[in-house]
């Protein structure tokens, strides 16, 4: 049996959005930009997934902006935002556990002369809105807080912070990757006062290769890109039809099953973590207090620590068996470093060693997670005494 659970990493197509696809790269291939009836077509398809799109966020179509993926928009709105609004300011907040994309970003923005405070979390992986609010100064021009964490699945009280930094200083932009949380959560900038808002294809079912950024009508952005004049001069080149489409379709098939496929991920966490714990040694990581279920944490996600064990080596375990898993950020996956957020968290250094990912999808069954722990109850025992050995 073939089980993947590695959905916060990559997702499987849905079927429809493939089929949309093809039909958009083989039959209307048109270049929107293109005056004539083909290129009438492709103009068609982006007002399809900007409307799409912009009903299910409850903002209006002009604010919808298609990059390459989540990275492209995180460093667009980071680097857009704090070059257009130096002159009010040149500091940032941000996070310890946010996504590379948005950590190496700021680094590289420290480098240009901006400053960046880098909040703390909890053991539970998340900010104290107290810690924000003392970070604020004149100076602060821009604050970019994660909806969901891609390690741990902790959820950052993004709806009270948009509203304390509006209410401490409304010109400072809210910036929110919400690659983890969109199609997990139900997300409405405006009412969260969120100016800027990163969303990823390839996490909701959709291809690689496409992204979005919400972009507030009043907030003033410099561009990366520089060419033809697309997408109102914000992202200059040809527009990618059959990814825009493609992501706003899959947006539409979560959202419109949404609250049947929360349920079934939470149903799927909490019948794994009940069988996690049936194992000797092991540390579910950023479950709130009083919550052992994983209310309040992304339904998606299961980060845990199997004291004895080496993640890398439980992870080949399990391929052997078809299982396949993450040992942290697909994005980081490659560079043996320890975990920014099982650091920030407190983890000890046997965690830090030992911390697998497990993240479900609407494909994901009850047999699969079943198949799943009973592998690990073969494995884990057996990886131990190597391990001691």
């Amino acid at each position: 049996m073939e089980v993947y659970l590695d959905n916060s990493a990559t997702t499987r197509v849905f079927p429809e959005v493939a089929e949309l696809m093809t039909k958009i790269m083989c039959e209307d291939y048109g270049n929107p930009s293109s005056l004539h009836i083909k290129g009438m077509q492709g103009e068609n398809y982006l007002r399809y997934a900007k409307e799409t799109l912009a009903q299910i966020m409850k903002v209006n179509e002009k604010e919808i902006f298609f990059t390459s993926g989540g990275t492209e928009s995180d460093n667009m709105a980071l680097i857009g935002c704090a070059t257009a609004n130096r002159r009010r300011g040149s500091h940032l907040i941000t996070t310890q556990i946010e996504h590379p994309a948005v950590l190496q970003t700021m680094h590289y923005l420290e480098s240009q002369g901006y400053r960046v405070t880098y909040l703390p979390v909890n053991g539970c992986g998340q900010i104290s809105l107290e810690d924000l609010q003392r970070a604020m100064t004149p100076d602060t021009i821009l604050v970019s807080i994660m909806h969901t964490n891609n390690e741990i699945g902790s959820l950052q009280p993004v709806e009270e912070a948009g509203a304390l930094i509006k209410r401490v200083n409304p010109n400072v932009l809210f910036h929110v990757d919400a690659v983890q949380g969109f199609g997990k959560a139900k997300i409405y900038p405006r009412r969260m006062k969120i100016d800027l808002l990163s969303v990823s294809g390839h996490k909701i079912h959709g291809p690689k290769g496409i992204g979005v950024l919400y972009i507030g009508e009043k907030v003033r952005i410099q561009p990366l890109l520089h060419g033809g004049g697309q997408q109102q001069n914000l992202r200059s080149g040809t527009d990618n039809v059959s990814g825009a489409a493609a992501l706003a379709k899959a947006a539409d098939l979560l959202y419109k099953h949404y609250d049947e496929d929360i349920a079934h991920l939470y149903r799927c966490k909490k019948y794994f973590m009940e069988g996690i714990r049936k194992l000797e040694g092991v540390t579910i990581n950023g479950l709130l207090p009083g919550k052992p279920d994983g209310e309040g944490t992304a339904p998606h996600i299961v980060s845990v620590s199997f004291a004895g064990v080496r993640s890398e080596v439980l992870l080949h375990a399990l391929e052997e068996k078809e299982i396949y898993v993450s040992a942290g950020s697909a994005c980081a996956a490659r560079k043996p470093q320890p975990s920014a957020t099982l650091k920030a968290i407190g983890a000890n250094k046997s965690q830090l060693e030992s911390t697998i990912r497990f993240s479900f999808s609407v494909y994901t069954s009850e047999e699969e997670l079943y198949y799943t722990l009973q592998t690990l109850y073969d494995k884990i025992p057996i990886l131990r005494k190597y391990t001691r050995k």
